[in-house]
């Protein structure tokens, strides 16, 4: 089953939303802001996928990101760190986050999704 990661007021997760909705691809929604994943889930997740860096997680045009001036930390954090502040802020991570624990994608760009989710 595919886990979505999204918050109600992301433009981007309604776009892709629609994006399985039309291709007629169920998905378990999470509000990622009101229940971030779990710090466990997030470790995985990064350590599985850390060809893409931690930046690929992190919203890094969010408030909270610049806020926290994380942008100077990045080159220097670990994944264990990531995984801690990701799971303690959903406000923190990319949206989308969409998985089906094979697979993960952050963001939608819909080339991206049809190579993956297709």
């Amino acid at each position: 089953m595919i886990k979505f990661y999204g918050y109600k007021r992301c433009s981007t997760s309604k776009k892709a939303q629609k994006w399985f909705d039309i291709h007629n691809i169920s998905y378990q929604y999470q509000d990622l802001v009101e229940k971030p994943p779990q710090q466990e889930d997030l470790l995985k997740w990064l350590t599985k996928f850390q060809d893409r860096g931690l930046r690929y997680f992190f919203n890094t045009s969010g408030q909270v990101y610049r806020q926290m001036k994380l942008k100077n930390q990045m080159n220097n954090m670990s994944i264990d760190e990531a995984a801690k502040l990701l799971s303690q802020n959903g406000k923190l991570i990319k949206r989308p986050l969409v998985t089906d624990g094979q697979k993960l994608t952050c963001g939608f760009k819909e080339n991206i999704y049809e190579e993956t989710w297709l």
